[in-house]
């Protein structure tokens, strides 16, 4: 990796370096069309084979059926926290919440503004676990089912689905492992992930919505906050992030390239186990989660004091292992492994954590 650093950050994360060597060229002239990808004009013939590519690659990654739509939109995740109750959440119903994490938290947060919550179940104050099913209390009869699959500030992944009521569309975030693994579409009724973390660049989120949803929202709300308009106009209703676009679908065929979804489940089970094997051994380090909730895309872990961990941090940048402060409201080490992290990466980090561990013991 010529001139390269290792980049451990949370979002906007690591690109694979296949990816962005094949940006680098369609910066300045993709297809022999003489223009770059940023410059085409998002009603053009070649960035209608662009977005049209990019669907497709995405549904055959994850096999996801025509009863599904598959959106690229604006707004990250937060706004997805807002547009989900407003198109699920009919006047006077109850939408239940899996309370995991500060985002999930955000996104309740969101939905009271519309109608009524259930806080299902909840890991807080900690968030240091993932609740098993037994601990889950569901409300009579909920419009929908909301989760947040990994826990970027504390490190912590759901393994699988959690068990909902028949007949209930289940809602997921899927912000920072959307990709990472196989996913069974048809178990949810809808799926968002801002792309920033394990897809391409900052600025898109890819909505995967059941058909039987994406009319339900009330035909008053604001245009761009109906998923109905977004269908309808193919995720052009306004400029979609053409060059955001364009990445994910080189992302797609990156993964692709690379075993698919399968491939990037094992290459991440490697890079976790590398890591969670070390901390778990060591005097110096902790791993923050519970073992059994510990997600593969973010290591979160402390230091055994905040000076050692302020230490660590400055030694670790001049090492060129960047980006592995934790998020501002938590604190500690987060090393954020996605997809694009070669295990290569990850051994570069655990070498410099012995070295660390032994000089300052």
């Amino acid at each position: 990796m010529s001139e390269r650093i290792w980049n451990f950050g949370a979002g906007p994360a690591m690109l694979p370096e296949p990816v962005l060597k094949q940006v680098q060229k369609d910066v300045w002239d993709i297809a022999g069309s003489g223009i770059g990808i940023a410059e085409h004009s998002h009603r053009g013939k070649t960035f209608e084979k662009v977005i049209r590519e990019t669907e497709q690659a995405c549904r055959d990654l994850a096999g996801i059926s025509d009863d599904y739509h598959v959106l690229f939109l604006q707004g990250g995740a937060t706004l997805q926290f807002s547009m989900v109750p407003l198109n699920l959440l009919p006047k006077g119903g109850t939408a239940d919440y899996l309370v995991t994490g500060v985002w999930s938290e955000k996104a309740v947060s969101e939905a009271k503004k519309v109608g009524n919550v259930h806080e299902a179940v909840s890991s807080a104050p900690k968030h240091d676990r993932i609740p098993p099913a037994s601990e889950i209390k569901y409300s009579a009869n909920p419009a929908y089912v909301h989760m947040t699959t990994n826990n970027t500030i504390y490190g912590t992944q759901w393994t699988t689905e959690p068990p909902v009521p028949a007949g209930v569309p289940l809602v997921a975030d899927t912000s920072s492992d959307m990709f990472s693994r196989p996913i069974d579409v048809s178990r949810y009724g809808l799926i968002y992930a801002g792309a920033q973390k394990n897809l391409g660049p900052s600025g898109v989120v890819l909505v995967i919505i059941r058909k039987d949803l994406a009319d339900l929202g009330p035909r008053d709300l604001p245009i761009l906050l109906q998923y109905r308009t977004h269908v309808k106009d193919g995720s052009m209703h306004n400029t979609p992030n053409t060059f955001g676009i364009y990445v994910i679908g080189e992302v797609f065929k990156w993964i692709k390239a690379e075993g698919g979804l399968a491939a990037m489940a094992e290459r991440n089970e490697a890079k976790g186990k590398l890591i969670y094997d070390y901390l778990d051994a060591s005097p110096m380090f902790t791993a923050r989660a519970q073992q059994g909730s510990r997600s593969l895309m973010n290591v979160c872990f402390n230091a055994k004091s905040e000076e050692l961990e302020a230490k660590f941090l400055a030694e670790a940048t001049k090492r060129g292992l960047d980006g592995l402060k934790g998020h501002r409201s938590a604190g500690g080490i987060r090393a954020s492994t996605y997809n694009a992290m070669p295990i290569e990466g990850v051994r570069a980090l655990v070498d410099f954590m012995k070295e660390f561990e032994q000089a300052n013991s």
